[in-house]
């Protein structure tokens, strides 16, 4: 029966037949212009070439060439629009753009012409004498250690092709052909378009002359200075203790107080085989942010995942101590032999005791197939990133001012223990400390940084530490290419 009173079957078939064949008919694609038929004596070498384009960028850069004072293409982005139409190349000189003649004007009247046109695009070159050899190359992967705008770089030769990115993203690098200037897209975005970003080279060479970031206060600067595996309760006092630089390797030279550039770090995909051990954790932070108390409730909320190092000391043990539980107990020489083997990852000392995290008690918690969470200085960072540890590090950092005072006044967190074991509330010194060296810990060490917590609320952060520490285990993750290049199957 038909849908449509009075109006047979048959005749609603010849419409929709007739309407079919008028839609069929039609072109949908962008009609090209009629290619110029007015050629000059050049038109052996010339070569006129349409390209279709629509609101994505051409893909092509221009440049003045300095000996003939020509407009020639400069790069072809890869996967752009030009160079997908394999028709334009790089040294191409440009003599029209939809009939405008390129001689005589300047590269800021140029760029606008190409940037703005979109549909059918006529372009009057003449091919470059450049032989480009087709090579297969590996693909490069970097983490990117700065922020990056190319509206905000006067340097990038075009705006327009730059390409954005934050501190932390994952960057295929397409061509380093330019020195610098590096081609990259996106990895976590589908069909990325490429873009220009300046060179490791380039960047480091024009960011090494900027000023040194702040130092850490001095006040906090010493109070961050501790024997970081100890445990709050033994927590010493920044007026009354010691300290010492971290040990790790041997690795430790004048040269390590510097500010490294940070740019680029070429990383790979990693997922932790079944015999290797787990990633070692290490938490960053200021004292009192609460980096402690996020350790204890990961190791009680899992204690056959989680586990935490024993210290070792050379006070004498107190009647209701074990040996291996609350400290290793060791004679002071043997301290101090094992100090100079560089067996220590941070030591401090207190009262005429030593105290310290050994290498040994890292590699006892990993052996049990457990994760390591360790709370250590900003530079110890560097000397355990190693292939054998594989770290991940966590940068534990304090809400705004304001939001602090509230939110540990309100939770009566205590600062730190005094010598005689009293328990001591933050004061307003403190908070002001804190948030100083989270400032001068960030700009100093963040480019190390693989996770940023902000500490507001205690159960908030925690459920946060806990997910990103399950997506270890489960998850590929991007770590730097030289761990994977050591023959330590670790």
């Amino acid at each position: 029966m038909s849908m449509f009173p009075g109006v047979s079957l048959t005749a609603l078939q010849q419409s929709l037949l007739f309407a079919h064949d008028v839609v069929a008919r039609k072109q949908y694609d962008p009609v090209l212009l009629p290619l110029p038929q007015d050629l000059s004596g050049e038109q052996d070498s010339v070569k006129i070439v349409q390209l279709v384009k629509s609101k994505e960028p051409l893909g092509a850069t221009v440049k003045r060439d300095e000996h003939t004072g020509a407009i020639v293409v400069a790069r072809i982005m890869k996967g752009g629009c030009a160079d997908r139409s394999g028709l334009i190349h790089e040294g191409d000189e440009l003599r029209e753009v939809n009939g405008i003649p390129m001689e005589n004007k300047s590269l800021d009247e140029i760029i606008p012409i190409m940037a703005q046109s979109q549909g059918a695009i006529t372009f009057k070159v003449i091919p470059g004498n450049k032989v480009e050899m087709e090579t297969i190359k590996p693909k490069m992967f970097v983490r990117s250690l700065f922020d990056y705008n190319p509206n905000e770089d006067a340097e990038i030769p075009c705006k327009e092709a730059g390409l954005t990115f934050t501190k932390g993203d994952i960057l295929q690098i397409l061509s380093q052909d330019d020195t610098s200037w590096w081609q990259a897209k996106h990895c976590s975005v589908l069909n990325a378009r490429a873009g220009l970003i300046p060179s490791r080279q380039f960047q480091e060479s024009r960011r090494f002359s900027l000023k040194r970031p702040p130092a850490l206060p001095p006040a906090q600067a010493l109070r961050n200075c501790r024997s970081s595996s100890l445990r709050r309760s033994f927590r010493l006092s920044s007026r009354r203790r010691k300290t010492r630089r971290p040990t790790c390797g041997g690795q430790w030279s004048k040269h390590n107080d510097a500010v490294e550039v940070a740019t680029y770090e070429e990383v790979v995909p990693y997922h932790r085989p079944p015999w290797a051990w787990p990633r070692l954790v290490l938490l960053v932070g200021p004292s009192g942010v609460g980096i402690n108390e996020l350790k204890k409730k990961l190791v009680l909320s899992d204690p056959q995942r989680y586990d935490v190092t024993v210290p070792h000391t050379t006070r004498p043990k107190k009647a209701h101590e074990s040996d291996g539980v609350e400290y290793t107990f060791i004679p002071k020489y043997l301290f101090l032999t094992e100090l100079v083997n560089n067996k220590f990852v941070e030591y401090g000392e207190y009262g005429g005791h030593f105290y310290g995290t050994s290498l040994a008690a890292v590699r006892s918690v990993l052996a049990r197939n457990k994760v390591c969470l360790l709370d250590v200085q900003p530079q110890t960072v560097i000397h355990l990133r190693t292939p054998e540890f594989k770290p991940f590090v966590v940068y534990v950092k304090p809400p705004p001012l304001e939001h602090l005072r509230t939110t540990r006044r309100k939770a009566k967190l205590q600062s730190w223990r005094d010598e005689m074991g009293q328990m001591k509330t933050f004061l307003e010194e403190d908070f002001q400390e804190m948030v100083e060296s989270a400032k001068a810990m960030e700009a100093m060490y963040g480019y190390l940084f693989d996770k940023v917590i902000v500490n507001d609320d205690l159960a908030e952060s925690f459920l946060e530490l806990q997910a990103t520490l399950r997506k270890l285990e489960t998850e590929e993750q991007w770590i730097p290419a030289a761990w994977m290049i050591s023959r330590n199957i670790q």
